[in-house]
């Protein structure tokens, strides 16, 4: 062969193509396009008669022609830090997205970045590019410059997260205000009173909103706060582990842990055990979690779901609509509180922190 459209002939010639389908069905070509697409002027017999037929023979669009027809990729990208946290955020996000962009003509695809590289790069890529109708971010800031970017240039998008710019735009969010104060009222009803917050990163918007929902819970129930501030869920495992043992070997320990992520509440109980406390006993735990593991890992923490699954699907759902040229407050959602669960447990005495630190 010659040529790279030779080739290119060559390798898609045994793909089905709407002429195979149309061959299938005995319809016209113009008619299976327009079923593939839903088109109301399609009765509903012949739509599911193509579909089927189109799914059976693994018929799949070829993107570059679409792209020539109609100016759009039907890719959405999923902008994500390489060091995204675990306990099941990227896998159940992505399914989310996934699972709602399966009966459409979108693709999602993932560009990933370093935490070390500017959040920006990726962003600017893909709109600059063209390689993406629409744009999912996470780890949103309250004055992001990845807002400000794609709104100025009327990119389709949706953040996971709030910003507080003035700019109103879609996005899905968990109330970690709600969360926080729930978890404090939650640990002062067990009789704790010197509370310490694990906080996310102080550049997030979800840093504010579980801060100011740790200090309305401390306002409203008389607890005291022990800082600490000297890490964030973002920080290693080791990391944690070693600064909750040194605060849990002082005087005036903390007696209840507020915590913003699965993963660093491991850590937290591996540092309040290397102390020689127990939870449940001697300190107890409330954490928000992803997946469903950490009443597994130890019974006595208290938690609070956040369905990232959802959180996936209402991103999605934004992003299509944004790219169909709606706005409106349809395209904004929060995640409101379940509740905390426990699960139960003998009940156990407290040791006092005079006696702990001997």
């Amino acid at each position: 062969m010659n040529s790279s459209s030779e080739r290119a002939n060559a390798a898609s010639a045994g793909r089905p193509t709407l002429k195979t389908i149309a061959f299938m069905t005995g319809l016209g070509v113009t008619t299976v396009s327009r079923a593939l697409k839903d088109a109301p002027e399609i009765g509903e017999e012949t739509r599911r008669r193509v579909q089927l037929v189109a799914k059976q023979v693994g018929y799949r669009p070829n993107r570059a022609g679409v792209r020539l027809r109609t100016g759009k990729t039907n890719v959405i990208s999923l902008v994500l830090n390489t060091e995204e946290q675990i306990m099941g955020f990227v896998s159940d996000i992505i399914f989310g997205i996934s699972e709602t962009l399966a009966p459409t003509p979108y693709h999602l695809i993932v560009t990933p970045y370093s935490r070390t590289k500017d959040p920006m790069d990726p962003v600017r890529y893909v709109v600059e590019t063209g390689s993406a109708d629409g744009i999912i971010i996470s780890r949103t800031e309250p004055d992001d410059p990845r807002v400000r970017y794609m709104t100025e240039r009327g990119f389709p998008f949706a953040t996971h997260g709030r910003t507080n710019m003035g700019i109103d735009h879609p996005f899905h969010d968990f109330d970690n205000h709600a969360y926080a104060l729930e978890a404090v009222r939650k640990l002062t009803d067990l009789g704790r009173t010197r509370l310490a917050l694990l906080a996310p990163p102080s550049a997030l918007s979800y840093y504010h909103h579980t801060v100011e929902g740790f200090a309305d819970g401390l306002s409203a129930t008389g607890a005291s706060e022990v800082p600490f501030n000297a890490v964030n869920i973002d920080d290693s495992i080791e990391q944690i582990r070693s600064r909750t043992a040194q605060i849990i070997r002082r005087d005036n320990r903390p007696d209840g842990f507020v915590s913003s992520a699965g993963a660093a509440t491991l850590a937290l109980v591996a540092g309040i055990e290397d102390a020689g406390m127990v939870v449940g006993r001697d300190v107890d735990i409330v954490s928000k979690q992803s997946s469903r593991l950490l009443h597994l890992f130890r019974p006595a923490i208290h938690v609070v779901n956040e369905d990232f699954r959802r959180a996936g699907s209402e991103l999605a759902r934004c992003v299509l609509t944004s790219i169909d040229g709606r706005h409106g407050p349809e395209l904004q959602s929060l995640s409101v509180l379940s509740g905390v669960e426990s699960h139960h447990l003998p009940s156990v005495q407290p040791t006092p922190a005079s006696e702990a630190a001997e």
